[in-house]
């Protein structure tokens, strides 16, 4: 099994391609082993001293390293143990795992706008952020104040660049296309 490692725009953050599909559609943030305890290879991954936060995309994953942390010592133990992970047969999640969101429900006019952001959002920027091992994903629209408020994760999430990649990419293209969006803010 050969896996490849890639930077990301993020230097705490390194992506992992293991040739293999990881969770095949969606995508799961954890930030915590507590948070990855339905997750066989998340939890493997947080045994590994310094592993600070794990995310699982379609066909990566990346990992944050914690303050203070080393690639250099990191990245043959991460590889070890994702390479372990995918040889064992064990499954990425284990059933009954879910990742619901609490998003509000929409009627109307704001569901329709609703739902060209998200298909915004699904083919011209999710692709995109995944290229560099992160996703962007909808959290709330507010249609008095026209404010889109969106979850950065994976690589995007602390990156120094994600503030310019939300204001300058992501805020212009959805006030382009979507007239009733005024402005975009990043969720934590």
């Amino acid at each position: 099994m050969f896996i490849q490692t890639e930077a990301t725009p993020n230097p705490e953050v390194l992506k992992f391609l293991p040739g293999r599909e990881v969770l095949g559609t969606g995508s799961r943030e954890m930030s915590s082993a507590q948070d990855a305890a339905l997750s066989p290879l998340a939890t493997a991954l947080f045994e590994i001293d310094q592993v600070a936060r794990v995310f699982l995309g379609p066909d990566f994953l990346t990992v944050t390293r914690a303050e203070g942390g080393d690639w250099a010592f990191l990245k043959a133990p991460i590889l070890a143990a994702i390479m372990d992970h995918y040889t064992s047969g064990r499954p990425v999640l284990e059933a009954g795992d879910t990742d619901q969101t609490d998003e509000p429900e929409y009627d109307g006019e704001t569901a329709q706008i609703v739902a060209e952001i998200k298909e915004l959002l699904d083919t011209r920027v999710r692709p995109a952020v995944a290229q560099d091992g992160g996703d962007i994903v909808f959290s709330r629209f507010e249609i008095e104040t026209g404010t889109v408020y969106l979850h950065m994760r994976g690589a995007c999430s602390g990156c120094p660049s994600s503030a310019m990649t939300l204001k300058a990419g992501v805020e212009n293209m959805l006030r382009h296309y979507v007239p009733e969006v005024m402005r975009v803010e990043q969720t934590l």
